[in-house]
């Protein structure tokens, strides 16, 4: 059998970073999940064992850290670019890194109606997430949420498709919608203030969500990627994926009551996955921005 090493990177992942701001009374935190990927010419280290051109993930790990004390955590995207352009302009075997950031929420407890300066309540199960990839071809930003949960209890229907001997599933003009919605999408720069974009993103989502009579998850997912491109010019490409979280209305009719749309059972599986890609026409070519792990995006 003849074998050669195709690709290849290596990285430190997950690196858990809480950057706590604490040069007034009012404290601010940015909790961050940091993963690294170094690109290079590291062949030797996997067919030799020699790691002379190797920088250690644990010092990747140190980077992380360092970066959050000396740099701050301005944004997500901003921080994984800085990291990124260190490692590929700092460090000379590295010729490309990607770093992505999950950033977990918090708000501030409330007590007597006001804001607390330095006490936080972990904020559901959303996650905002930042990828950043530079290499000699330039800089790629992609922003993005996961975990956003979404539910409509009128407002969608499900009607007119397809049919064969194996279909069951009854048409619908009224239903509940509900998502667990992982959306990423990509700038057309990187100089731009990244907080208020992702709000401006997150709150076009959402209530277009809200607003859109659906037709269908395909049709909501593409009316809220429409939305985005509007709303915000600096984006030119959105992704979703969402799971459409079935809730089935319940048989009361052995108990002899009557459920007119208002007792459902939540089924978690199986469930149908809705994908959608959303350009700007005439957006920069995407270049590496995809591409997460080696050969493939």
């Amino acid at each position: 059998m003849t074998a050669r090493l195709r690709a290849h990177q290596y990285g430190k992942a997950e690196t858990r970073v809480v950057r706590i701001v604490r040069d007034t009374p009012r404290h601010e935190i940015r909790d961050l999940n940091v993963s690294t990927a170094l690109r290079g010419d590291f062949a030797a280290a996997y067919l030799d064992g020699d790691q002379s051109a190797v920088l250690p993930t644990d010092t990747q790990k140190n980077t992380a850290f360092a970066y959050a004390k000396e740099h701050g955590v301005a944004s997500p995207e901003r921080f994984a670019t800085l990291l990124a352009r260190h490692f590929v302009d700092d460090v000379a075997p590295v010729s490309g890194a990607r770093v992505d950031v999950d950033e977990h929420a918090w708000v501030r407890v409330l007590v007597d109606g006001a804001e607390h300066d330095h006490t936080w309540v972990r904020s559901g199960q959303e996650v905002r997430t930042a990828s950043v990839t530079v290499d000699a071809d330039g800089t790629w930003v992609v922003a993005g949420l996961r975990d956003l949960t979404v539910l409509k209890s009128t407002g969608s229907e499900f009607r007119g498709f397809l049919q064969d001997a194996y279909t069951t599933l009854p048409e619908t003009t009224d239903r509940v919608l509900a998502t667990s919605l992982l959306a990423q999408w990509r700038y057309a720069g990187t100089e731009l203030d990244f907080d208020a974009t992702y709000a401006t993103v997150r709150s076009t989502l959402l209530s277009t969500f809200a607003t859109q009579h659906s037709l269908a998850l395909q049709q909501t997912l593409w009316e809220m990627g429409r939305a985005v491109l509007d709303a915000v010019p600096e984006v030119v490409e959105i992704r979703f994926a969402a799971p459409n979280k079935h809730h089935l209305l319940a048989d009361l009719s052995p108990f002899g009551l009557d459920n007119p749309g208002e007792v459902f059972f939540a089924a978690d599986r199986p469930y149908g996955l809705i994908e959608a890609v959303v350009v700007r026409d005439g957006a920069p070519d995407a270049g590496s921005a995809w591409t997460r792990s080696v050969g493939a995006p």
